[in-house]
């Protein structure tokens, strides 16, 4: 019985794959929130895979599967050179030991040297396209050794076709190596028609009936001054008798106000301190009411490796007005309305036909539902298994 057992263990488990959860400790970063589903995810489409997470801090993301808490030995010192030091050394030497067939690193940190195979996900390269997030020489020369070893990894995750154009252009990667495995919205985020879900969650953030959303960061990229401006831009007549107002969710992660610049003099300057709410940062349990109760979701962002906002706006049943940029055409498709996020009046008027046109607001609804059951976390994740498979056969 013993012998049966240990032969249908070795046909399940193939081999092992050794995952740097450093992000289960961030659960409000998209690479946190990426990490936990592609885990859930795998468990259940890939049960020849051996998931072995191991972490420099206590994750405060609930994952059903052992996490190895193996903390820095340089904590004490500087906690970024305690970071360097597990992705580069501490998780390596901890999936060795482990006897992992494979490295797993979901951000862009993949290690210069590793007993086996290195597969990263890079989300985007923010950092190496736009130089105001370049950062400090420390910064600069960090992003240099990451560089490097993704040159090193046997393949690349890539979140979007536009992603994966970056990479091959940045990072000089054989494009052999570089795959693109489209994200998708947790299935938390679906239309609610509530009535008394949808009650509650306005009151809780005193939003008026009819208000345009916006979710995400704050940071330079994401284009939310322009946001504000178009949003002036829409006829006083309309936004008074519909009592409209603008929600903006999202916190800056610095005050350094070239990489964050600040909303609140932008507000003032428009006159719009009666119409826009700075909601700061939301529980996640917020979200998909708070998307289900909004007229409209605007996304003015210039740059995005996938973009999942935008997205879990759709799967909610929420109209569309997107930036046309970088990977938001492969998310939105004909789903919503793609604008220049440089050309605010363009992006105003967009955000005024669906206000004044309940017709085109049904449609892109629809589409917006449509479109956003095509991205699934299983789909995800048989990919990102079959590419462990592929990996472990070379």
């Amino acid at each position: 019985m013993s012998g049966s057992a240990c032969s249908i263990r070795r046909k399940t488990v193939t081999y092992t794959v050794s995952l740097n959860g450093h992000f289960l400790a961030l659960p409000a970063t998209g690479t946190g929130q990426y990490t936990l589903h592609l885990l859930q995810a795998l468990r259940t489409v890939a049960p020849d895979v051996l998931l072995l997470v191991s972490t420099d801090r206590p994750p405060t993301l609930g994952v059903d599967v052992p996490v190895h808490l193996c903390p820095p030995r340089l904590g004490r010192l500087n906690p970024h050179l305690a970071k360097v030091w597990w992705e580069q050394a501490g998780w390596p030497y901890q999936a060795r030991r482990e006897g992992a067939r494979l490295l797993h690193v979901p951000y862009f940190a993949p290690p210069l040297m590793a007993h086996a195979p290195v597969l990263a996900t890079i989300h985007d390269l923010i950092q190496l396209v736009h130089p105001a997030y370049a950062g400090s020489p420390a910064v600069r020369l960090y992003n240099r050794l990451v560089a490097l070893g993704a040159r090193r990894c046997a393949a690349i995750l890539a979140d979007s076709k536009a992603s994966r154009q970056d990479i091959l252009r940045l990072l000089h990667v054989p494009p052999q190596r570089v795959r693109v495995v489209y994200l998708a919205a947790s299935d938390r985020f679906r239309p609610c028609t509530d009535g008394r879900m949808l009650a509650t969650i306005r009151s809780k953030y005193g939003l008026s009936d009819r208000y345009i959303l916006y979710i995400g960061g704050l940071d330079a990229r994401k284009n939310v001054p322009a946001l504000l401006r178009a949003y002036a831009r829409l006829p006083q007549t309309l936004r008074r008798e519909q009592r409209l107002c603008l929600a903006i969710v999202g916190r800056p992660h610095s005050d350094d106000p070239v990489r964050f610049p600040p909303l609140q003099p932008e507000i003032e300057r428009l006159g719009l301190h009666n119409e826009v709410r700075l909601l700061g940062w939301v529980p996640e349990e917020d979200k998909p009411v708070l998307y289900a109760a909004a007229t409209l979701f605007a996304f003015p962002s210039l740059y995005e490796g996938f973009g999942l906002d935008p997205l879990e706006a759709m799967a909610c049943g929420t109209p569309v007005v997107c930036s046309n940029r970088t990977s938001l055409p492969e998310v939105i498709g004909d789903a919503g309305l793609l604008v220049d996020p440089a050309d605010e009046q363009a992006f105003a008027i967009a955000m005024e036909q669906v206000l004044t046109s309940p017709g085109l607001a049904a449609e892109l609804a629809a589409r917006g539902l449509r479109r956003a059951a095509c991205f699934s976390w299983e789909k995800t994740a048989r990919e990102v298994a079959e590419t462990y498979r592929q990996i472990a056969a070379m």
